[in-house]
């Protein structure tokens, strides 16, 4: 009895956790959807128990694996939003109850060993986004209900045993963006219907039964990137002469369709990639026009073709693979000259009969096993790791001799545009790694081999960074990256597919995941039962510092600034107490934001200044060199266009930095769509020469120079009126300095920091970090700035989105149509000056003096009275008195032009985009 007296905090903590937990289980799953669960759970067969926990309790709260729950504001009831079982040894039916699942967004049965038809009633759950049930035994129909799915975005059925048509009701699927019905036996046209879906981008119908001709209608889609119809039957069917006109085709795979007539001119597809229309009965010459200079694969083989082979066809510069095998080809030209590293097959034509000319190109080989490989063997002189544990070495890592656990990815690129893998290997790993926010040495790719279709299957492994493990929270995240398709890769590998995600090691320590993927609904119950007993942890806690503190009892510890000798000349140091008083003792009301680095609340000093407090979290205490950089820097810098910072606090477990308050936010939040008041082009001008302004002071003015090294819409802010200010200096590192004979340094060698999307591809390739690296990402800012798009959102890169639109000479479909007006030609000038920030080739950005520049002569540029908007508009509300007040020329969101008695400036960097540019909804 004594002993339960003796603890207050205990019988605290014990009443939290019963309270926190009443809380969460005071919810349940809406009846409907768990009676459709059960019936679900009753037409599959489970023969290893993968669904036990469908056996007990409630599904939501109860944790059923696979099954992910969210509330909505109409009731008190959980709803299941997705179904997530994935590879899990599966057989039966789905049945048609599944249709009672009202809010679900995503169905994944991928890899199991369903049979019997897709149910109707799925054309019922209008809120679907993904189905993928490829990779089963699915027999039966496509139900025409699917084309009710307006939010449907990827719809995956391939590798099963589906007959009949293609409905045409799938024309009314306008989201849909990928359609994978391949490796089926689907009958029938291809409706001509489907150039009607407005987001199309990948149509994989190859190795079905389809016939008829191809649709010529296809060439009027908006998106379409890949058509892969391979071994189809259009018998009778030539090429359409209209794909000619289908600006955003990459890769055109025809192989083996009974094709007939002759190949169309296909000069006027300037992205075209990849040519497959080998096995056809194609006549006739080959276009002697030169294709796009980006193909890599030309296979014509197995025609009847004539004449004599292109001669420019051996200069195309990214060209791996030539195939015309089989044809009657009978010269070739003197100036045909392939580089040594292009593969070129002539065997089986006349031409072959003359082997001087011929020699070397004419052996029969095999074409069908494209180069596999493996990853490098690098030989690690360290001793065993455990072997109670599946430890290995990663052989990449630049620490050696780490016993590490990685994690097993099986990754299949469905539709490459390429033949051989290994002079893209670099550039998939990049890719890659950036979207999963991982070193490119976590990323080993063990090997890769060539497939039927041709697919390129990877395995690839994941490695921690140079720990043993990956925490629980980073395995979780990493398989919801990759099970979610949100991985952006260079078009040219096309769409890609998750094969398996396998733990390990991870076993031991999440025994409910099972080897063929790790459930979000297991883990789930682990996360929330961390985050009770955080919460409780956090409140006891508290409680015990403001008992400390009320008491006056603080026990300090060693500042780590006194420990490191950092300079800190004109800030000031406050202390624990006075940041609590600033924020009502860090009130949930006083918190504006949230990062990396922990919470930032507004304070309000004791001399009645207004701050903003940027408190770190636990993780980020245990290394503290963002800390201490953000303050030695920042101490010493002084501009109008740099944050400025005020003090500091560090005592006891806490550390916080204290800036000028900056009332107008982050400028991603006013490129936000959720913005009620978004920037005009003035603004976004004036936003863009303020920050070229601060880090141009970084690069030149500051001793020594700084590269920021973290140039991103949310670590620029603004004040008052508008004017940006460049933030955030935890991860700036000092520019190189001469050295003993004084020669300067190009760059410094560092780990690879910063945030994905904004990297500059040069930095994160070589480790080498110059000052053309924040140019880089300053000029995604500028493009953010000008289309209002996320770096990295929904699968597109930023820079190679507005990158297409400016090569096509369409750039209005990419200008942020919520800007009231938009000068054209001042518009195409700030866009050109972007992508030359953003070019792959440091020596080809401009310096940041040349962009401050540039910005400034585009500002001078701007009708007379317009640049007035950037500190007017948004506080007074008048735009459209403004705008109506100048004479000058401008473009209104509807596309009206209005004449202009000033001539704008003419642009330092030619463009030859069109000058006149209606700005419309993206």
């Amino acid at each position: 009895m004594a002993r339960s007296g003796g603890s207050p905090y205990a019988s605290i903590l014990l009443v939290l956790c019963i309270f926190q937990v009443t809380v969460v289980r005071g919810q349940s799953t809406h009846p409907i959807e768990a009676n459709a669960l059960n019936a679900i759970k009753a037409r599959l067969i489970d023969p290893i128990n993968k669904l036990k926990k469908w056996n007990r309790g409630d599904p939501c709260t109860s944790n059923w694996t696979g099954v992910i729950c969210h509330k909505i504001p109409s009731d008190t009831y959980l709803h299941v939003t997705e179904l997530e079982l994935f590879k899990m040894n599966l057989s039966g039916t789905l049945a048609p109850e599944i249709g009672l699942l009202s809010q679900l967004r995503n169905l994944n049965f991928m890899w199991n060993n369903l049979t019997g038809n897709i149910p109707k009633e799925i054309g019922n759950i209008t809120t679907l986004n993904l189905i993928a049930l490829n990779g089963n035994q699915l027999s039966g129909s496509l139900p025409d209900e699917i084309g009710y799915l307006k939010n449907l975005n990827r719809l995956q059925i391939d590798q099963n045993q589906i007959s009949g048509p293609i409905p045409k009701s799938f024309a009314n699927l306008t989201s849909i963006k990928h359609l994978h019905m391949n490796n089926n036996s689907l009958s029938g046209e291809i409706p001509s219907e489907l150039s009607r879906l407005p987001e199309l981008l990948h149509l994989l119908v190859d190795a079905n039964n389809l016939s008829g001709p191809l649709p010529p209608k296809l060439a009027e889609t908006r998106s379409l990137k890949i058509i892969q119809a391979d071994n189809n039957n259009f018998s009778g069917s030539s090429i359409p002469a209209t794909y000619n006109n289908i600006p955003t085709l990459l890769k055109l795979s025809l192989r083996n369709c009974s094709l007939q007539g002759v190949i169309p001119d296909l000069t006027g597809i300037p992205e075209l990639g990849y040519l497959d229309l080998s096995w056809n009965q194609l006549t006739g010459s080959i276009p002697v026009d030169r294709l796009a200079s980006n193909i890599t694969t030309i296979d014509l083989s197995h025609n009847f073709l004539n004449g004599t082979i292109p001669a420019n066809f051996s200069g195309l510069p990214n060209l791996q693979f030539l195939n015309f095998e089989s044809n009657s080809l009978d010269t070739i030209p003197a100036a045909f000259e392939p580089p040594k590293a292009v593969i070129v097959l002539l065997s089986g034509n006349p031409v072959c009969d003359n082997p001087a000319r011929a020699a070397g190109l004419c052996q029969p080989k095999s074409v069908s096993e494209a180069p596999s490989g493996q990853g490098p063997q690098v030989s690690i002189d360290c001793a065993s790791c455990p072997t109670d544990k599946n430890y290995e070495y990663n052989p990449l890592s630049p620490i050696p001799c780490i016993c590490a656990a990685p994690l097993g990815v099986g990754f299949r690129l469905k539709s490459p545009g390429i033949s051989d893998f290994r002079s893209y290997k670099k550039a998939f790993e990049m890719d890659s790694t950036s979207v999963l926010n991982l070193s490119i040495y976590q990323l080993y790719i063990e090997r890769y081999t060539w497939e039927a279709g041709p697919r390129l299957n990877m395995h690839l492994k994941l490695f921690p960074n140079n720990t043993n493990l990956f925490t629980m929270s980073e395995v979780v995240r990493l398989r919801q990256l990759l099970a979610g398709w949100e991985i952006t890769l260079l078009d040219i590998f096309g769409p890609y597919e998750l094969l398996n995600f396998t733990l390990g090691s991870y076993e031991d320590e999440f025994p409910d995941a099972g080897s063929s993927g790790l459930k979000k609904g297991t883990l789930a119950g682990i996360l929330v039962g961390t985050i009770i007993s955080a919460i409780a942890v956090s409140v006891v806690a508290t409680f015990f510092m403001m008992r400390r503190r009320s008491k006056r009892q603080i026990v300090s510890r060693p500042s780590i600034l006194s420990r490191l000798s950092v300079k800190v000349d004109g800030v000031r140091s406050f202390t624990l107490e006075e940041m609590a008083t600033a924020t009502n003792n860090f009130d949930d009301s006083a918190e504006i934001g949230v990062g990396g680095y922990g919470k930032v609340y507004k304070g309000n000093l004791a001399d009645g200044a207004t701050v903003a407090i940027k408190r770190a979290h636990e993780d980020s205490l245990q290394g503290s060199n963002e800390f201490v950089t953000e303050i030695e820097l920042l101490s010493r810098l002084h501009h109008r266009n740099l944050v400025s910072l005020i003090g500091y606090c560090d005592e006891e477990v806490e550390q916080m930095l204290v800036y000028e308050f900056m009332p107008n936010g982050t400028l991603r939040d006013h490129l936000s769509e959720t913005c009620k008041r978004p920037l005009n082009f003035s603004q976004r001008l004036n936003v863009a020469l303020g920050a070229a302004k601060g880090i141009l002071y970084l690069h030149t003015e500051a001793d020594p120079p700084i590269f920021h090294r973290d140039v991103k819409t949310t670590n620029i802010l603004l004040d008052s009126k508008f004017a940006a200010k460049v933030a955030d200096f935890g991860l700036s590192k000092l520019a190189p300095i001469p050295d003993v004979e004084g020669t300067l340094p190009e760059h410094i060698s560092t780990v690879v920091k910063g945030t994905p999307g904004y990297l500059d591809p040069e930095y994160f390739l070589t480790n080498k970090l110059t000052e053309k690296s924040d140019v880089y990402s300053l000029g995604v800012v500028l493009l953010e700035l000008l289309t209002g798009m996320k770096p990295i959102q929904f699968g597109k890169n930023i820079v190679r989105e507005v990158k297409a639109a400016y090569q096509s000479g369409d750039i209005s479909r990419i200008i942020d149509s919520r800007m009231s007006w938009c000068p054209p030609e001042l518009a195409t000038r700030f866009l050109s000056l972007a992508l030359k920030c953003c070019q792959g080739d440091t020596d080809a950005r401009p310096y940041m003096a040349d962009i401050a520049r540039e910005l400034d002569d585009i500002r001078r540029a701007l009708p007379e009275g317009e640049d007035l908007l950037s500190v007017t508009s948004m506080e007074t509300g008048s735009l459209a008195t403004l705008t109506q007040s100048t004479s000058n020329s401008f473009i209104t969101t509807t596309g009206e032009h209005f004449d202009s008695s000033h001539a704008s400036g003419s642009s330092l960097m030619d463009s030859g985009v069109p000058s006149r540019m209606a700005v419309t909804p993206r």
